[in-house]
């Protein structure tokens, strides 16, 4: 319903029925002349009737002023005789004279839209002569000299034939026009660029020309339909793709809105050169305004429940070249519910769901069987499903009632069979699981609001069943009380838990890993091969005939969404919900929680108010600020209470500032080598620091001295973590080990016991290391740009992610402090990535101006001390820095955060500590 809506608003403001619709596929619309349709001309009855004739690439059609009268559509092929009013040759049936009018002579017409009501046309086959008397009597003879040519392609036996004859008329008249420089909005407007090109609108396309200016995009069609001018100011422009468009990347699509489906408009070039310049010229003017969306960017918001399950589909078919504008590439989406038969709708079980992980063709077993036997029993090139999910013809099964000429247009001016007809939700469903050849999903129109699409309201005849019902309304299933209840709880099925947690898996299969090759083949996802992104060249066949053939068989058939994904599709994050299994024999209620309500109340009251601090983090202010090293700053650690600041420096110094009375209580130096990292153990007993000569030192607060030393590695320690009584040290001698520490206090020696437990191998030297919240996975970075994730429980690589430019010393690593599903980490390329830990997908990258040394996140916002001295906080899901605040004079080296996220100390090379505090 989409397009249809647009057009309302922007295009069919209109009185007249004319529309491109009444034009046959690949056909163009040149020219229209005021005449009067003349019938049995000098007889007692004869009658003039006022109108429009309509001069096309295949057709003359006229439409009558009175809509009472049905519009005329001669097709050129079913000529016999035009006639010229100014030429005497006698013996020359198309160029006799007829006294000032245009005779046309044919062996069939058709009759559309009588008394105004949209029905299948009405041929009528045998001679009939249609005489029309143009107002303005000197354009006669061109508009038959038109004809002529445009007669003789129709007449050419084959298709390609008639294609490159059409389109030489029309770059003809292209070459001889040009844009209209009066459209301008304004005489101050300066020109960029003016080419050729044509509207794409569903079905059909209308040639004219694009111009390009300091504040406009103009398109002006050849034949001034719809109206004169197409306008669209630089300034609305919100989002711009590049678009494949019968099969070749020639499309552009301009969105003015952010979220809406339709486009403004969508064009497609004679050449990729025009189209890349067009879109470089608008992408230049908006770069500074708006940040560019990837399908990665769309999937953390999307993870982390900033976009709805909806609203992530529209994007991914956004990103993926489906537009509403092209019903061979429509929004795919898919079936939800697979229970139409209850009178009670329950989103709890399990069984209330279609599989997701599953296309529809393989939904059925028995089906698939023999689907995969034909399959290894064909010659190559193997499909599996005759018939594609998506396809012009699927999107009207659909939108017939409210797009009634749509599918006339499709279907040579006849509706499909009654019994074929959209006449019942759950007869579809059950042909698209039992149907020898009806594999379709479904279209954006099921999850939205208006509910038109289910309701005849235009009282359209549309045929009679085999058990004589008339086609009206689409039957609903029981639990639905009317098209608006369907439509709704069709919304909440999409936005239920169990789609949420399954959504990626049917994501996989339309856009993902799972759409081609291999693991396509293994999903039983194999559709034939023209129908995928690259599966033909168009520019390497050069019979015209075939090109042609082969291009409209694409497009009837349907295309494969372009490719987004390579790599498994992470799942949404779902907290505090059990999963639903669709293998359990018993229903979970969605509201249960895997803590106690004390439990629940005490953490949403801590969440609430870490995330009050993060939406205010902008609000951090400089509270006080101290030098206490020599060297830069390389650690910071606090005790419980907040009193005592530890931090470790590259002047091989172990300070304790005190808070309270804002002086160095405690200067400890275990070596000459730096220090690298310090951290306080539970208990605030004893504080533990990593040095380069090699070692690990545990520091007792209580008694003011060195208590133990760990000489684990064999070059410097760069960064260590303790977690549950294991203490995990990464170096530069390529490893992390991990020790069991039990702490002296807790001995009679005094001393600390050390076990190894395990040993993490690296190729290079491991820069930093980090843990999630769950103490169950350890990232660790090298030097080289390479982050490993390992399964702590048995010490093996879970995922090994070479993230290409981050070099040298600088990789820092951070996890989401809840789900322990995404990895942040930084380097020397000046780039934050964000990646999923469990598929090890980039999803996110977002680049600064320089090296960000340290950070913090929750997941949306970032705040990072840059290499020059500034905090910067970026909005991770914009892409952007939304406030810098100055800090220090050298670069930021270390950061710490309380839980309340509240209080934030930063160490940096300038020797200093700052304390900084938010202020709400």
């Amino acid at each position: 319903i989409c397009f249809i809506k647009r057009f309302t608003k922007d295009f069919f403001i209109i009185i007249c029925r004319f529309s491109l619709l009444l034009l046959n596929l690949e056909e163009y619309y040149f020219e229209q002349h005021r005449a009067n349709h003349i019938i049995n001309k000098d007889c007692k009855d004869e009658r003039k009737f006022r109108g429009s004739l309509k001069i096309c690439s295949k057709s003359i059609i006229f439409e009558p002023d009175d809509n009472i009268q049905p519009i005329i559509k001669i097709p050129l092929r079913d000529c016999t005789s035009i006639k010229a009013p100014e030429d005497n040759e006698a013996n020359n049936p198309f160029t006799r004279n007829t006294s000032g009018a245009i005779s046309v002579v044919c062996s069939q017409v058709f009759l559309i839209k009588e008394r105004n009501d949209i029905a299948p046309y009405k041929t009528v086959r045998g001679r009939t002569e249609h005489l029309f008397q143009l107002d303005v009597v000197w354009n006669v003879g061109d508009v038959v000299q038109t004809l002529h040519q445009l007669y003789r392609a129709s007449c050419l036996d084959k298709m390609g034939d008639q294609a490159a004859m059409i389109t030489a008329i029309l770059q003809s008249r292209l070459a001889r026009t040009s844009f209209d420089k009066n459209r301008f909005q304004s005489i101050s407007e300066t020109l960029h660029m003016e080419c050729k090109a044509e509207m794409v609108t569903p079905l059909v396309t209308n040639p004219g020309h694009v111009c390009v200016t300091d504040a406009n995009l103009y398109f002006q069609p050849l034949n001034g339909y719809p109206k004169p001018v197409v306008q669209i100011t630089l300034q609305n422009v919100r989002r711009i793709y590049k678009r494949r468009h019968g099969l070749m990347p020639l499309g552009l699509e301009v969105f003015c809105t952010e979220n809406d489906l339709c486009s403004d408009i969508y064009l497609k070039f004679y050449n990729y050169q025009d189209r890349d310049e067009v879109y470089f010229l608008i992408a230049t003017y908006i770069e500074n305004h708006i940040a560019e969306h990837t399908a990665e960017s769309y999937m953390l918001q999307w993870q982390r429940g900033h976009i709805s399950n909806y609203q992530y589909l529209l994007h991914l078919n956004n990103l993926a070249d489906r537009s509403c504008n092209d019903l061979s590439q429509y929004p795919v989406f898919p079936w939800i519910i697979a229970d139409y038969s209850s009178s009670v709708l329950d989103l709890t079980k399990p069984e209330t769901f279609r599989d997701l992980s599953k296309p529809v063709g393989a939904l059925n077993k028995e089906r698939l069987d023999r689907l995969v036997t034909r399959y290894q029993e064909m010659p190559d090139p193997k499909f599996m499903y005759g018939s594609h999910y998506s396809s012009p013809g699927y999107v009207l099964f659909y939108l017939v009632r409210v797009a009634p000429e749509y599918m006339l247009c499709l279907q040579n001016g006849k509706f499909d069979h009654a019994d074929r007809m959209f006449n019942s939700i759950a007869e579809t469903w059950k042909n698209c699981l039992d149907g020898a050849t009806d594999f379709k999903e479904l279209i954006p129109e099921f999850y939205e609001n208006d509910s038109s699409f289910l309701v005849n309201s235009l009282k359209l005849d549309l045929g009679k069943r085999q058990g004589g019902k008339m086609v009206e309304d689409v039957e609903l299933p029981p639990w639905a009380s009317g098209p608006d209840d369907f439509l709704q709880k069709s919304q909440e099925a999409l936005e239920s838990p169990y789609v949420s947690e399954h959504l990626h898996e049917w994501i996989d299969i339309i856009f993902g890993y799972k759409q081609k090759g291999s693991e396509a083949v293994a999903a039983h996802n194999v559709f034939h091969p023209l129908t995928y992104e690259g599966g033909v060249d168009l520019n390497s066949i050069m019979d015209p005939n075939e090109k042609v053939a082969l291009l409209t068989q694409i497009l009837e058939f349907g295309q494969t969404p372009k490719q987004l994904f390579t790599t498994p599709h992470p799942q949404r994050i779902m907290p505090k919900l059990k999963s639903l299994s669709r293998t359990s024999s018993h229903s979970i209620s969605i509201a249960e929680s895997p803590v106690s309500p004390n439990e629940e109340s005490f953490e949403d009251l801590t969440e609430e108010s870490i995330t009050l601090a993060w939406n205010n983090i902008a609000k951090l202010k400089l509270d006080k600020q101290y030098k206490i090293h020599k060297e830069a700053i390389t650690g910071i650690a606090v005790t419980c209470n907040g009193s005592s600041v530890f931090t470790t420096s590259q002047d091989s110094t172990l300070k304790m500032f005190s808070k309270d009375s804002k002086t160095i209580q405690r200067s400890v130096s275990f070596s000459n080598m730096a220090l690298s990292s310090c951290l306080i153990l539970p208990g605030d007993t004893t504080v533990i620091s990593s040095s380069w000569d090699n070692h690990i030192y545990f520091y007792s607060i209580a008694f003011g001295r060195q208590q133990d030393v760990l000489m684990g590695h064999d070059d410097a320690v760069s960064k260590i973590c303790w977690r549950d009584e294991r203490l995990f040290s990464a170096s530069w001698d390529s490893t992390v080990k991990v020790w069991r520490c039990v702490p002296g206090e807790t001995l009679s020696n005094k001393k600390h016991h050390f076990e190894l437990l395990a040993e993490l191998e690296h190729d290079v030297s491991v820069n930093t290391i980090d843990l999630n919240a769950a103490n169950t996975i350890l990232a660790s970075g090298t030097k080289e740009g390479t982050i490993s994730v390992w399964d702590i429980s048995t010490a093996t690589v879970t995922e090994c992610l070479n993230m290409l430019s981050l070099l040298l010393f600088l990789l820092f690593v951070s996890f989401f402090c809840t789900d322990s599903r995404h990895l942040l980490s930084t380097g020397e390329d000046c780039c934050f990535k964000v990646i999923d830990v469990q598929t090890g997908m980039l999803i996110s990258s977002v680049t600064a101006e320089e090296p960000q040394r340290c950070f913090k996140w929750d997941g949306n916002t970032i705040l990072s001390g840059s290499q020059s001295g500034e905090l910067l906080i970026w909005d991770l899901l914009g892409g952007k820095v939304t406030e810098r605040i100055k800090g220090h004079t050298g670069a930021v080296t270390s950061m710490w955060m309380n839980e309340q996220c509240n209080s934030v100390i930063t160490g940096g090379e300038d020797k200093q500590i700052m304390f900084w505090k938010l202020q709400y």
